[in-house]
């Protein structure tokens, strides 16, 4: 048996910080949206028994998925041993949850193999990393808790994202702590506050109100890379309605809302490539676009 799926990059659309929970990881009230722009992962059942593989060339070191499915093991899942490969797309190290989404897509191939408990599959998720649990089902969603806590909406109106990577990367604990010194996290009740700003928006299925279409952590991101603020200038001057850092950078992002926005994205991006010439489009996709399929 083979199988493939595609493993959605994330924006945060939102990113209210907060302050640092007993476990470390920090409050958050944040929403997530999973886009077109995707690494590509393919299962193969093996037919020798022996150990699971994960194959990602692009990537050094131990890959998340493979985690993923060592964590499944030791949950006692019982599916045959596999293989699985990944076609890197989506920027590592970038703010976009690459590694998350390889993760979320390595479960999702793996239940399509040998299904498991749900409530187990959830647990992995939340233990693998903050972004998980969001991408197991890809699409619109609130995060709160430290991101782990996931509340699934139907699609906003129309809109697409130019994505402009950086030729730098950013770890994300490094973007945190620069938060932190920088007293960037809010009150709590000012974060419970902007989560039910989020959650009557969404709710009623309508974009976020401007002042709420923000990132907590571009300030600290910036302060680590500081060339970030020419790509917010320049995405805004070729006429995003917003510019702003994914998660925890450095990747930009411009977004496009209304009727032909993914035209008007793209008409945008073609300048952006000469300065930045990895610069790609991307559509807002739900959870049918990143299922597994036969191949």
């Amino acid at each position: 048996m083979r199988l493939r799926a595609l493993a959605p990059a994330k924006v945060n659309l939102s990113l209210f910080l907060g302050g640092v929970r007993e476990d470390g990881r920090h409050r958050l009230a944040t929403v997530f949206e999973s886009l077109s722009l995707a690494d590509v992962l393919e299962l193969e059942v093996l037919a020798e028994s022996g150990g699971d593989l994960v194959v990602c060339p692009s990537v050094e070191g131990e890959n998340l998925a493979a985690r993923t499915l060592a964590a499944l093991r030791a949950r006692g899942w019982d599916g045959p041993p596999v293989s699985v490969s990944i076609e890197k797309r989506i920027p590592v190290a970038a703010g976009m949850a690459g590694g998350s989404a390889d993760a979320a897509a390595a479960l999702r191939l793996a239940m399509a193999v040998a299904p498991g408990r749900a409530e187990e599959v959830d647990a992995i998720a939340a233990e693998l990393g903050a972004d998980v649990p969001s991408q197991l089902v890809p699409g619109l969603s609130i995060g709160s808790g430290a991101g782990e806590i996931v509340e699934h909406f139907e699609p906003l109106g129309e809109h697409a994202y130019v994505v402009v990577p950086s030729a730098y990367s950013l770890a994300t604990a490094d973007v945190y702590r620069e938060a932190d010194r920088l007293g960037l996290p809010r009150s709590a009740k000012e974060l419970a506050a902007r989560y039910q700003d989020l959650l009557a928006a969404l709710s009623r299925g309508v974009r976020p109100r401007d002042e709420l279409i923000v990132n907590d952590l571009e300030r600290a991101a910036v302060s680590l890379c500081p060339s970030i603020v020419g790509v917010l200038r320049d995405v805004l001057a070729a006429g995003a309605e917003h510019a702003l850092v994914s998660g925890s950078g450095p990747t930009v992002v411009g977004i496009w809302w209304g009727s032909g926005a993914s035209e008007r994205a793209s008409e945008a991006a073609d300048p952006l490539v000469r300065s930045y010439p990895r610069t790609v489009v991307a559509e807002p996709v739900t959870a049918e676009y990143a299922a597994p399929s036969l191949i």
